[in-house]
């Protein structure tokens, strides 16, 4: 049983130089640490040639973004597990063997991940994962330990491994050979979205997702698009409704793109009128023509005429009620 910790760098020499050598110092001994970089523009490769010769190195011949970046990278990576691992996290000692002997003993376990608080405030959760993540039956995102904007402090209260919807791309321990049998992550969606999109389908496969708070890590988050970028929504909005259109069984699909059709729009009124924000209004309206432009490329991978494969990943709840009008702002207050 082999493991390989893959991190995806892209001008991130600042970021390698803080974080790679806890990685190393936390992992060395249990994974192999391969560095893939997406063709950079600084000098990440040449310092890590100089400083850290005993890391692996694939070097990429131009920006694959970060899906069809690890796609191209991990083809040249033979292990049983490869860890997906963010140039900004910091890791803890003995933070791999759990998680990948949590898997060794349980086959159907594709993907899993660990618990992923903030470099910033280690009390509290980070928000990109934290104690794993959940889709509500209109798609929208959320994690054991962060609704929205609200992330709660850790008091330990999620320290129980849980069978998830989506596994952080910040830190996804995930079996080689369920990911190329998903398909890997899809490269078209370039970045956000993309890893809970394939947590999706592997349970299209019968798989499970993890989240193995025993292990944890530290996120610091944003280095890339940080949060505020019309890109970053543009992608979000763009990739979320891909996803769905993907994954969702015909009889769901069109209830829920029609409710979504209002509610993104909804959303961009109120980054206008309210948030006054131009960019992001007009980043919502782009990520919807997009969509609706190249929607039925994804034909192919959708779930079979009158199959309910893929139906369960959604909760039963919006969790957009349950935020605005129930007023509950913590992951255990939910349904």
């Amino acid at each position: 049983m082999t493991t390989a910790v893959v991190i995806l760098n892209w001008n991130g020499r600042k970021m390698m130089e803080r974080y790679l050598p806890n990685v190393k110092q936390h992992t060395a001994t249990e994974a192999s640490i391969i560095v893939a970089d997406n063709a950079s523009t600084d000098d990440s490769v040449e310092w890590l040639k100089a400083n850290h010769p005993d890391v692996g190195l694939i070097t990429l011949d131009r920006n694959y973004g970060f899906a069809e970046g690890y796609n191209q990278a991990l083809a040249h990576v033979d292990a049983d597990y490869y860890v997906l691992l963010n140039s900004d996290v910091e890791v803890t000692a003995g933070w791999l063997g759990p998680i990948v002997s949590f898997m060794e003993q349980n086959g159907d376990v594709a993907a899993c991940q660990p618990k992923l608080l903030s470099v910033s405030e280690p009390e509290k959760f980070e928000y990109a994962g934290a104690c794993g993540g959940f889709i509500d039956r209109y798609g929208y995102p959320f994690c054991r330990g962060r609704l929205f904007d609200t992330v709660e402090s850790d008091h330990s209260q999620y320290d129980t491994p849980a069978q998830v919807s989506w596994a952080t791309g910040a830190c996804m321990v995930v079996r080689a050979r369920h990911y190329w049998d998903a398909g890997g992550l899809d490269g078209r969606f370039f970045a956000h979205n993309e890893e809970i999109d394939l947590c999706w389908r592997l349970q299209r496969l019968g798989l499970k997702i993890y989240c193995l708070p025993q292990s944890k890590v530290y996120h610091l988050g944003g280095g890339t698009l940080p949060k505020g970028n019309p890109m970053k929504t543009y992608l979000n909005f763009r990739n979320n409704l891909t996803m769905l259109y993907k994954n969702l069984p015909s009889q769901r699909l069109r209830r829920v793109m029609l409710v979504r059709c209002f509610l993104d729009y909804l959303a961009a009124v109120q980054t206008l009128v309210v948030n006054r924000n131009v960019g992001d209004f007009k980043a919502i309206c782009r990520a919807r023509r997009d969509f609706n432009r190249w929607k039925h490329d994804f034909d192919g991978d959708r779930p079979a005429p009158n199959s309910e494969d893929g139906a369960d990943a959604l909760t039963a709840y919006s969790i957009l009620w349950q935020y605005h009008v129930r007023r509950r702002r913590r992951y255990s207050e939910l349904p």
